[in-house]
């Protein structure tokens, strides 16, 4: 870095990045995004000893506590960071990697591609998995992998053991679906003796996030994690069910080629009774690819199920039941795509109008279709909405009309009549609420350390159907970052055996991918190393106050072989 000042200007309008160096000293500078310990004590302690290695091989960091909304807006709408650290659930089918790294989404906005990371040779493997499967399609997603780890575009950690509680005296039926989706929710088995003839059956669940109590936009790609609530609110063609993607809005379909024809059940309704026809669901792909609906010159897609949309090449109405969609993918990516929630044409369309008319730009990602709460919260799906109140309370009502209450439908239907899920911030307090048999279950996961006492009979701990890993995500737009030699020496900084030890308390698994288990290959196998950039680790494990176990010396001869350079006293990286 020669002189002073910013390295890289602004990307797409944003603001300053901040990898800099510093003016008097000429040293590099990096600022770590990560939440508040009272959001995820976890990654706070995690940025800080990323922090300290940093700073210990001579780099100036600094770490900057963000809420999670505010973080997410940062890395995914503005891409105006230089590192973050925080946690992202995995997927039973590694297709999400197609969403999350190819190059054609870097200028976009949502989890598409926040990186910016550009490689021919990943995108190639992309593109390639999703017209294979079998053991071809394996190989490519183990080829795919090692590339990843090779080029650190983000750097996984480890998995941490999470659980959600739930008391089992008043409903049953907790295991039978996964609670990441609708199923979970639907199903259960209200215990007669807890409740009185004619009283309304109300299942309370604790969240320890606000965000949706908020906004519950099912677009947005601040507020929500993963979509339970958009879930409930909202029915989809399939369901993901253990891995497999089932019928649910769609009775069935059938595939002639690329071609999947979709037969709807009939007799479905929205909340507000309107019906639920084919042309929803034409709508709903055709608003997705582009939020304007066509009456801007540039597309705005929407920042969340972009990389499923993507796989869509035309959806056509054929009847007010039957829909017919063309796919560029294999079929069983496919079909992934059937999982987006179907949206009301009569009530998004005239929102998309009444904004464009009054002047509004239909910025990707960032304009008030995708970012509103204020649009109504009308869907189709078991349960509809009944009130909000920001950072305490969220109630739904049970939607009588829905297809899974049909005799002849043989699916999970919604029992209780009301759904009402409230904010406890505290770890201590949710137990607590749940001991007390004021709630039922706790609706985010908790991590295994925070839970506590479960010695009640009542309570019982239920396993998360797939992983969230931790991670560290670089914005590689911009240098030292765009250079893939600095991140893999930045790469040998993060000792996960450590990091699992003393923040996890050994209730985690370390990780060099992030995907499942049963998709991580032999190679890629956690076996105490990392086979890409493995920790500088001392040999003589004599650790110290400032740099604990890693070797500061071999870090900095790496960096050196790399063309980096150190100042006069050995003491700062600089260019």
């Amino acid at each position: 870095m020669a002189g002073g000042g910013v390295i890289a200007g602004t990307i797409g309008g944003s603001a300053l990045h901040r990898i800099t160096t510093d003016n008097t000293t000429n040293q590099v500078s990096v600022t770590i995004l990560s939440l508040p310990a009272d959001n995820d004590q976890r990654s706070s302690e995690i940025a800080r000893e990323f922090e300290k290695n940093l700073r210990a091989v001579g780099i100036n960091a600094s770490i900057e506590p963000r809420s999670e909304a505010e973080l997410l807006r940062a890395i995914l709408l503005e891409h105006d960071f230089d590192c973050y650290v925080t946690r992202r659930r995995s997927d039973h089918d590694p297709d999400f990697l197609y969403e999350m790294f190819h190059s054609s989404y870097d200028p976009e906005a949502g989890w598409q591609n926040p990186f910016g990371f550009t490689n021919p040779q990943v995108d190639e493997l992309l593109e390639q998995q999703r017209s294979m499967d079998g053991d071809e399609r394996t190989e490519t997603v183990n080829e795919l992998l090692n590339k990843l780890a090779q080029t650190h575009p983000i750097v996984p950690i480890c998995v941490s053991a999470e659980r959600r509680v739930v008391r089992t005296d008043r409903f049953d039926g907790w295991d039978d679906h996964s609670l990441e989706s609708r199923l979970g929710y639907l199903g259960l088995e209200p215990n007669a003796y807890e409740w009185s003839d004619g009283e309304d059956v109300v299942l309370t669940a604790i969240l320890t996030d606000t965000r949706a109590t908020k906004n519950l936009n099912p677009l947005t790609a601040t507020h929500h994690d993963k979509g339970t609530f958009v879930d409930l609110l909202y029915d989809s063609l399939a369901v993901e069910d253990d891995g497999e993607i089932r019928p649910w809005l769609a009775e069935s379909w059938e595939w002639d080629g690329a071609v999947a024809t979709v037969y709807l059940r009939t007799g479905c309704q929205f909340h507000d009774d309107h019906p639920v026809t084919a042309r929803d669901v034409e709508f709903t792909y055709e608003f997705l690819a582009d939020t304007s609906l066509g009456e801007q010159d540039a597309h705005s897609p929407t920042p969340r199920y972009r990389g499923l949309v993507d796989a869509v090449e035309r959806v056509s109405a054929v009847d007010d039941h039957t829909v017919q969609i063309r796919i560029d993918a294999h079929a069983d990516i496919g079909e992934r795509a059937f999982t987006i929630p179907i949206l009301p044409r009569h009530v998004w369309e005239p929102e998309v109008s009444n904004r464009l008319e009054n002047g509004q730009e239909p910025t990707q990602g960032t304009w008030e279709i995708v970012t509103a709460d204020s649009i109504p919260k009308i869907g189709s799906g078991p349960y509809a909405f009944v009130n909000q109140e920001p950072r305490s309370s969220l109630q739904f009502e049970r939607f009588d009309q829905h297809f899974t209450r049909r005799e002849s439908v043989d699916l999970p239907e919604p029992t209780p009549d009301e759904l009402v899920f409230l904010v406890g911030l505290n770890s201590g307090l949710v137990m607590s609420e749940l001991q007390d048999g004021n709630a039922d279950m706790t609706a985010s996961r908790m991590a295994v350390g925070e839970i506590g006492d479960t010695s009640d009979r009542s309570l019982e701990l239920i396993e998360p159907a797939t992983p969230r890993f931790y991670h560290v995500g670089f914005n590689v737009r911009n240098a030292p970052f765009s250079s893939p030699n600095f991140r893999e020496v930045i790469a040998s900084l993060i000792d996960r055996e450590s990091l699992v030890s003393e923040i996890f308390n050994g209730q985690a698994t370390p990780t060099v991918t992030p995907v499942t288990d049963e998709w991580t290959p032999e190679d890629l196998e956690w076996d105490g190393e990392a086979p890409y950039a493995p920790f500088f680790r001392k040999s003589d494990e004599t650790g110290d106050e400032d740099s604990g176990n890693l070797d500061v010396e071999q870090v900095k001869r790496a960096f050196e072989r790399y063309g980096f350079q150190y100042s006069d006293d050995g003491e700062r990286l600089v260019r």
